[in-house]
């Protein structure tokens, strides 16, 4: 029974090849994004599922009263090791790390990584597989490193490479040989989060590089990243009197006053970490997956209701051959589930083909369905059938419900081509195409602003370039030399060196305050440290005084340059006014003299709002990590060749790796820019799946209505208002949809907005502008589908069966 209704089924769809292909293209659309978007989400929720003991592991989190003393997902140095030292009988074990930049070299070959430099334990606890050494011991020994079976082959062609070294450029100029005792199996992405293993594939012990040691040992560096191991059995609120004890006898009292201890799960920490960004990214992807499955379904449904009227007859003639309502049901099934199938055979196809394109777009590994074996096969044929059963049960149950006189005679009373769910299904549809293609908008729009928007400097044509380390009073001498050999180059404008740049990393963070005022009250102040020639390069504009000893004089000691947002948080009543005073700032013995005044600018995202800022000369710090370039512009490709020869030249040995500013802005903004490139193909789909939609019931309609159009010409009908009879129908329908839409997507995007301080007006005239577009692109189609029945001879349309 079951291989005849397939048969039928099968013979059904090749009478119709026109439909079945509208049909089984837009299923197969919706299914691949479907599919593209469930594999992301899985692998999102499988993050930190799989380490050693991973439901007792926590994540040491610090909220301040003070936001600006510290940052949450990190703690005080010493306080992991401190809990497992004093409470053994509560804690397991414990990791810290610190994230650091260093070059690496070997032989010839010279690179910039991104190094761990952790605890020993970050192996035995975690339970990563070494493919070469003992995890036990690996990170035992000072100058040991622990690296993947890709930085291996990188730099030594192969992976069995313990007791080979490496060179490490350190931060006081100098050069360290660290022996490889283990080889990591590479981890993928989502095997934990935050520990950030799967992007950083290099680990050396804490304070075994010179110039970086000591942090994890000081009660007044709150920026360590601390997880714990509790024992089976303990609970989080056991540690509440252990912290607060170690926190009373350490820390000192301005911090511990600002500071709340408190620890969250290791496998929820990646769903709440920055404000909630993953879960958020989830669940606008879902809600959009299920928008664009269900217009494909929708697609699905209005063809089969389309399809009916030309099937009465076989349906009246089923019946009186004595065939039972469930057997029709079955047979309308069939056809729809055999759909679906090809439908999701497609999408599997799809799905390979656009993998790593949406990869790209999510930043994240999507699984191969190969790689899911026997799982996947399971999996297509489930989707396949609930797909069909839930796109064709509707049609299947009115059809095998119709009285067999009614189907003889071709009526179809139930559904009169059931106008009100056609339109109630087509209104759905428009609704959420609309909404998604003004999210779509919006969005774009925002990430626009970002990179339009005046920063208060000037982005383009800046080269920044990590530089080497020397954090000495010697070191900062001989790279500001370098420095002003770069300078004379005729394709380097100005140049600078600093510690930071405006990527988004935040400098440390200190209370500012007058004389005289109570340091309790002092104003946290993001400082940056800088030469005298940051503000020329980047182009900064001075308020007031000047930017250190910018183009005159020699490096004054205690001098201080703040933004206008310190200034006036001061309480000075304007720039000049600040210009001459002195400052007290929190770690420093002695007041600052405040030299100049800068205009603001955005240090960081657009998300916050400009902070008070502040300027210390690198001369008084001796650090320093990044060299700018303001090249000239009118031959980009010249002036970076030019300025790596001269690289070369004065530091052979040092990496030459750089980036413009408007690929450090990519990155600051990645999950924005993430979100409009999936918006983007969000909106394409739901374009493609309404127009496949409209070219089928369009197709429909006037397959049915052939001796209607025939009857209306004869009667002086012309072809331009039988096109119109059309078009009415799906520009009420669209009416509808943009009532509906409209204030929905106002609402929700007004939403999203009030995540960044600094965001664009919605604009009237902006949903104008969408919906005529979609009205114009809707009656297009349209009119191209019907002007050939409405050209049709007349003689011909009456006369057809």
């Amino acid at each position: 029974m079951l291989k005849n209704y397939l048969k039928i089924a099968w013979r059904n769809l090749m009478k119709r090849r026109f439909f079945a292909f509208v049909t089984i293209l837009g299923l197969s659309v919706g299914l691949t994004f479907t599919f593209l978007i469930a594999g992301f989400i899985c692998g999102e929720i499988q993050v930190n599922l799989n380490l050693r003991n991973a439901e007792n592991q926590y994540i040491i989190r610090s909220k301040w009263k003070n936001p600006d003393m510290g940052i949450d997902f990190a703690s005080l140095g010493p306080l992991g090791k401190t809990l497992k030292e004093n409470y053994p009988d509560l804690v397991a074990n414990y990791y810290r790390f610190d994230g650091i930049t260093v070059a690496v070299s070997k032989n010839e070959k010279h690179f910039r990584e991104e190094i761990q430099t952790g605890d020993s334990t970050l192996l035995s606890m975690y339970g990563f597989p070494l493919l070469h050494g003992d995890p036990n011991t690996a990170l035992n020994k000072p100058n040991s490193i622990v690296l993947t079976d890709e930085k291996a082959i990188k730099y030594f062609g192969k992976t069995d490479v313990l007791g080979q070294t490496l060179t490490l450029h350190n931060f006081v100029g100098g050069k360290q040989e660290f022996q490889v005792t283990g080889v990591l199996e590479k981890l993928p992405d989502n095997s934990i989060s935050h520990l950030q293993v799967s992007q950083i594939e290099m680990f050396i012990p804490l304070s075994s590089l010179d110039g970086r040691k000591g942090a994890e040992d000081s009660w007044a560096f709150p920026y360590m990243v601390t997880f714990i191991e509790l024992k089976k059995g303990v609970l989080v609120k056991d540690l509440e009197k252990p912290v607060n004890q170690i926190l009373n006898t350490n820390v000192p009292e301005d911090l511990r006053a600002n500071l709340q201890v408190y620890f969250t799960p290791l496998k929820q920490y990646y769903w709440e970490a920055n404000n909630g960004l993953v879960r958020k990214m989830v669940y606008t992807l879902s809600a959009v997956t299920v928008f664009i499955l269900f217009m494909a379904i929708v697609n699905f449904i209005n063809i089969s209701i389309g399809n009916s009227s030309s099937r009465l007859k076989e349906i009246g003639v089923r019946k009186v051959l004595g065939s039972f309502k469930g057997q029709l049901l079955r047979q309308f099934l069939a056809e729809s589930i055999l759909l679906a199938f090809f439908a999701t055979l497609v999408s599997v196809l799809f799905y390979e083909v656009f993998r790593s394109y949406f990869a790209g777009i999510l930043g994240k590994e999507i699984a191969s369905s190969f790689s899911l074996l026997p799982f996947s096969i399971l999996i297509i044929v489930v989707i396949a059938l609930l797909t069909g059963l839930a796109g064709g049960f509707y049609p299947a149950f009115v059809l095998s419900s119709l009285p067999s006189v009614d189907s003889m005679k071709g009526k179809l009373k139930l559904v009169k081509e059931n106008i009100r769910l056609r339109r109630l299904l087509m209104v759905s549809q428009f609704s959420i195409a609309l909404f998604v293609i003004t999210a779509a908008v919006i969005v774009s729009q925002q990430v626009k602003f970002f990179f339009n928007k005046d920063l208060g400097y000037k982005k383009e044509s800046l080269m920044s370039v990590a530089v080497p380390r020397d954090w000495t009073p010697e070191g900062v001498a001989k790279m500001a030399a370098i420095r002003d050999q770069f300078s004379h180059l005729k394709e380097v404008n100005q140049v600078s060196l600093s510690y930071e740049i405006p990527n988004g990393n935040n400098g440390n963070q200190f209370g500012i305050y007058k004389p005289g005022q109570d340091s309790a009250n002092a104003i946290y102040t993001q400082f940056l440290g800088t030469d005298e020639k940051y503000a020329d390069t980047y182009q900064i504009k001075m308020a007031a005084g000047k930017f250190f000893h910018a183009k005159e004089g020699v490096y004054q000691p205690g001098t201080i340059v703040l933004n206008e947002t310190a200034v006036k948080s001061l309480g000075f009543q304007n720039a000049e006014d600040a210009v001459g005073q002195l400052v007290n700032v929190h770690s420093f013995s002695t007041p600052f003299i405040i030299c100049g005044v800068s205009k603001n600018f955005h240090f960081e995202s657009m998300h916050q709002s400009m902070k008070p800022l502040a300027f210390l000369h690198i001369n008084g710090g001796n650090a320093y990590r990044f060299l700018t370039f303001r090249i000239v512009p009118s031959h980009l490709g010249e002036s970076v060749a030019a300025v790596e020869k001269k690289w070369r030249e004065l530091m052979p040995d040092a990496p030459f790796e750089y980036a413009f500013m408007d690929d450090t802005l990519q990155k600051l903004y990645k999950s924005e820019v993430q979100l409009q490139k999936a918006s983007q193909v969000a909106t394409l789909l739901a374009i493609v799946i309404v127009l496949l939609g409209v070219l089928g019931m369009v197709a429909q309609s006037t397959a049915r209505r052939t001796k209607e159009l025939g009857i209306r010409k004869v009667l002086g009908a012309t072809a331009w208002s039988i096109i119109i009879l059309f078009v009415k129908e799906f520009l009420l329908v669209m009416g509808i949809s943009v009532l509906i839409s409209f204030p929905l997507a106002m609402l929700g995007m007004k939403k999203w907005l009030e995540n960044y301080a600094y965001r664009i007006n919605l604009n009237l005239l902006t949903f104008a502008w969408i919906g005529m577009i979609f009205g114009i692109v809707i009656v297009g189609v349209v009119c191209l589908q019907t002007y050939k029945a409405a050209s049709m001879n007349p003689v011909k349309s009456i006369t057809s069966e």
